[in-house]
């Protein structure tokens, strides 16, 4: 076991729960949906999983059997934070409190979110130029809950290390209990590469958890951005494109060519298991096109999958993934890099 691997699978307390590993799985939104949770539970290696966003408001009156978002299994809930997006207070309590109430391991705040609807309805990233708002919202739900509250954010507009300061000191002030943090601004794009040097600053200029993410696709990568001193990471695209990366890193698992298929089978069974046939569709084709960057002429591979019109149609396509060479490390223009 290396040095990054003895660190990666030192557990990590949060609060009054405990983490086995440092790698955590990044909420994306139609990615970190059940199926793919799902999948990479099996895999093992996961510290902590997230939901895709959830409206706030919504969540309070959400019937998690027939929700497209606040789908959920008994036995994921140990290690299962739902992330929420709003901006009133008393929503964002109301929502916090049905999510601890069901047995979710934590809430987390989403700070992030920079998709042009979000912000213009004065959430997600919004908040960060708004930071008594943030910080008033924290300090609410803490006061009323018992499990961990995590904030999820990304540099503000204004990128300087004391405005980066001041955001992770007054997250940890108001009572968050650990910070996701992402260093790109809105409106940057996935091919300006992120700042890992503000992950740095964030986690020295607070005593709680930090984990950094944005742009960890492979070893190396993940080597690079633990010298930042961040506590552990968030894998966000890497994790979609490879369910088993969790596995990979913190267990020494090697995937072969079956090990491909079998993620893919799985993937289009579960999502089936769980949607219904137009959205299960419709999510398939969205994660296909992160798994489609572990291949050679992963470009083909996708268009093949997307001609097809039905869930039963791409189960016919599937086997000729057996035919393909996967890519040590995925092809990161597929990966929207």
């Amino acid at each position: 076991m290396d040095t990054v691997q003895k660190f990666l699978t030192t557990p990590l307390k949060i609060g009054d729960k405990v983490l086995p590993t440092r790698l955590i799985l990044a909420p994306m939104v139609g990615l970190t949906h059940l199926a793919l949770r799902k999948l990479i539970q099996e895999y093992g290696g996961c510290g902590l999983l997230f939901t895709e966003m959830c409206s706030a408001r919504a969540i309070p009156s959400e019937n998690p059997r027939n929700s497209p978002y606040f789908k959920f299994l008994p036995e994921e809930l140990p290690f299962l934070t739902c992330q929420i997006v709003g901006n009133n207070p008393q929503e964002m309590l109301a929502a916090a409190k049905r999510i601890e109430e069901l047995g979710f391991f934590g809430v987390d705040l989403n700070f992030g979110c920079s998709v042009a609807n979000i912000y213009k309805k004065q959430s997600g990233a919004y908040l960060l130029e708004e930071p008594l708002l943030a910080s008033k919202i924290i300090s609410l739900l803490k006061k009323h809950l018992t499990i961990p509250l995590s904030v999820k954010f990304r540099l503000p507009q204004e990128t300087s290390t004391a405005k980066v300061k001041e955001l992770a000191q007054s997250f940890e002030q108001s009572g968050a209990d650990f910070l996701i943090f992402h260093p790109r601004k809105f409106p940057d794009r996935r091919n300006r590469p992120p700042r890992w040097e503000y992950i740095e600053v964030v986690q020295a200029s607070v005593s709680i958890p930090v984990f950094g993410n944005g742009n960890v696709f492979n070893p190396k990568d993940l080597k690079n951005i633990l010298k930042t001193g961040c506590a552990g990471v968030a894998l966000g695209r890497i994790a979609a494109a490879r369910p088993f990366i969790f596995a990979e890193l913190c267990h020494n698992f090697t995937p072969t060519k079956k090990t491909y298929l079998e993620v893919a089978q799985k993937m289009l069974t579960y999502l089936q298991n769980f949607f219904e046939p137009v959205r299960a569709l419709r999510l398939f084709y969205k994660w296909a096109t992160y798994f489609c960057a572990n291949f050679d002429f992963g470009l083909s591979l996708y268009s093949q999958l997307k001609k097809a019109n039905s869930l039963e149609e791409i189960e016919k396509i599937l086997p000729h993934i057996l035919t393909l060479n996967p890519l040590t490390s995925p092809n990161l223009l597929l990966l929207g890099n």
